[in-house]
């Protein structure tokens, strides 16, 4: 999940997972695999960046061991 604001500078979290698509239209527009539209303040460089660190989080997670083998 990344913690994005509303356009009424509500604070909410998406599941990341959902993205399909990040606009700027000059507001910055999400478009979700529902296809549902949610505009938000943060640039689109910054839902990019918190997408990207996200994703590390959760595929490059260092406190997990690799398995033997691997």
């Amino acid at each position: 999940m990344i913690k994005l604001t509303r356009v009424n500078h509500q604070e909410f979290f998406l599941n990341a997972e959902v993205v399909l698509t990040v606009e700027s239209t000059p507001d910055t527009i999400i478009t979700l695999t529902t296809g549902q539209k949610l505009m938000v303040v943060e640039p689109v460089d910054e839902v990019i960046a918190r997408i990207v660190g996200y994703k590390r989080a959760i595929f490059l997670n260092p406190t997990v061991p690799p398995v033997d083998g691997a």
